[in-house]
């Protein structure tokens, strides 16, 4: 029996990376499928339209990207302005929506799962 070496590595090019619908807009996710890294990486285009959404298991932290002049975020019954360079750790529990179109980087721990996101309706 041999052991499997480890690249010391994993690289992730979000542009060759299928996009997937999500409450926000558009989510592009990687390190899906690497076992020993606990959580998942994601760039996701929000859209105008997106939904107020929760998760029970999950931490979020979004880092804007890109964003409107007028961007905000709603967390819980807050809302609050962002801007590119701004980051926002989100906890479980925490109903979120983004307002106004922008690009953010998600870090999700531990690893994201479709099943742990909430809309309510």
């Amino acid at each position: 029996m041999t052991d499997q070496i480890k690249p010391p590595y994993e690289l992730a090019d979000f542009s060759k990376i299928e996009g997937t619908p999500c409450p926000c807009g558009i989510a592009r996710r990687a390190f899906t499928e690497v076992e020993d890294f606990p959580g998942t990486v994601h760039v996701t285009e929000i859209s105008a339209d997106a939904k107020t959404h929760y998760h029970k298991r999950l931490t979020e932290t979004y880092f804007f990207l890109e964003c409107d002049c007028d961007a905000k975020m709603q967390l819980n019954d807050e809302i609050i302005d962002v801007r590119p360079g701004m980051s926002i750790m989100i906890r479980p529990g925490t109903r979120h929506r983004a307002i106004g179109k922008m690009k953010v980087l998600i870090m999700v721990l531990p690893k994201f799962d479709p099943a742990d996101e909430w809309i309510d309706e």
